[in-house]
């Protein structure tokens, strides 16, 4: 478990019923735990976008995942109780990095075994996939 006071539990968000699962998994964990809940959604630029005439403009991609967070956190918080704090953090970079950098320290990494894929997704791997192979902590990996 985590050296601090603190116990943390980190879960990735992307609005998927899968995420949306793992949230309200984490949620409960820490209600039993007395840990806080690390919601994390991450963002990229599609592969196929283009400087010179994406189909959204670049803020479009951080807005909406901004939304996505903010929709899923609040939908899922309702839902559960007691109420457990939950930091929620946006991010650029790739799912799978983000949650392995944030998974440094935590008590306990939650993550759904399906979310919004795509060809890459498919090519590389899923994120919960690298996530449990390589995660600074315990990894739940939570079936829709």
């Amino acid at each position: 478990m985590n050296s601090g006071t603190q116990h943390r539990i980190v879960v990735g968000v992307d609005g998927s019923d899968s995420s949306k699962c793992a949230l309200r998994w984490a949620l409960h964990q820490a209600a039993l735990s007395g840990a806080v809940v690390h919601a994390i959604t991450s963002w990229e630029f599609p592969a196929f976008y283009s400087w010179e005439g994406g189909p959204m403009p670049p803020d479009d991609f951080e807005e909406a995942a901004r939304k996505s967070l903010a929709d899923t956190v609040d939908e899922i918080e309702q839902e559960v109780s007691p109420a457990v704090p939950v930091q929620r953090e946006l991010t650029h970079g790739h799912a799978a990095q983000t949650l392995l950098d944030a998974s440094e320290g935590a008590d306990l990494l939650v993550v759904g075994s399906r979310g919004h894929g795509s060809f890459y997704g498919a090519l590389l791997g899923s994120v919960s996939q690298r996530c449990a192979q390589h995660a600074k902590c315990p990894v739940v990996i939570v079936r829709h």
